[in-house]
């Protein structure tokens, strides 16, 4: 950022390689109140202006989670019917109105003015945006250089079907995640998944992330890419490789497999 000849060296060496930078990534919460948000949110900023010196046009963030409140100290992510308690509605209100809309105009104006196309969104656990209903609320109120990452794994664990939200999210979907999950039905079974045990737990988590194909199958994720083609998406794919019950080495050449194995060309 600070230093134009290291910028220019790492250029070329890119250059050199052929290798194409599809997007930044600053994945946070600037919506956290106190000081992680305002680091998020200089993160934020900071990966836009990398991203023009770049000439990347694209970022992928997470849309952040505010508190409950103004007086606040902790992020509050409302998940349950707003009929009971009775706080919920005004937490959601505050949440939307006061704090995250006002926050991405103002951000999502700062990145077109530095060359960004597109902010892709991960609709993720504990975050603001978590679902395609979410997504598009946000870009309704914010523009259309607010899109979504669809990334099918936080959709399993949320008990979404990644293709049925293929069709409602189109022209919206500005870049993708290969990444899988298992639902870990035994436990699921019991314990639904709302799932607070740490990712290292695996035998007893009602959900893992797992490399592709190994929560999912190849005829999934035919029909996966084959409805994002029917959409026009024709973008990257991005392998995130989580899987804690194998090697990293495994994980990703299973991964690798599957995509090249189901993506179509």
């Amino acid at each position: 950022m600070e230093d134009e000849k290291k910028l220019e060296e790492f250029k070329r060496e890119l250059k050199q390689r052929n290798i194409e930078i599809a997007a930044l990534n600053c994945s946070g919460n600037p919506l956290c109140p106190g000081e992680l948000g305002e680091k998020h949110t200089k993160t934020a900023y900071q990966t836009v202006e990398l991203a023009e010196k770049l000439g990347v046009k694209k970022i992928v963030m997470m849309s952040g989670l505010p508190g409950g409140g103004p007086e606040d100290k902790f992020p509050n992510w409302i998940t349950s019917t707003v009929s009971w308690p009775e706080y919920m509605p005004s937490v959601l209100e505050y949440q939307w109105n006061e704090v995250a809309i006002p926050w991405w105009k103002e951000f999502a104006d700062y990145a077109q003015k530095h060359g960004i196309e597109k902010i892709a969104l991960e609709a993720f656990p504990s975050q603001l945006v978590y679902s395609a209903s979410t997504l598009l609320k946000l870009r309704e109120a914010v523009g259309d250089i607010i899109g979504i990452n669809l990334d099918p794994s936080h959709l399993f664990i949320m008990g979404a079907d990644p293709i049925a939200a293929i069709r409602p999210l189109e022209g919206a979907i500005y870049h993708v995640h290969g990444k899988d999950a298992r639902i870990e039905s035994r436990l699921a079974d019991v314990n639904g998944l709302l799932e607070s045990l740490p990712v290292t737990a695996t035998k007893d988590r009602t959900w893992n992330y797992v490399a592709v194909g190994c929560g999912h199958d190849q005829q999934w994720w035919k029909e996966f890419f084959s409805n994002l083609s029917m959409v026009g998406y024709e973008g990257y794919v991005s392998l995130e490789m989580e899987d804690l019950t194998m090697s990293v080495d495994a994980g990703l050449r299973t991964s690798i497999d599957s995509l090249e194995a189901t993506l179509i060309k």
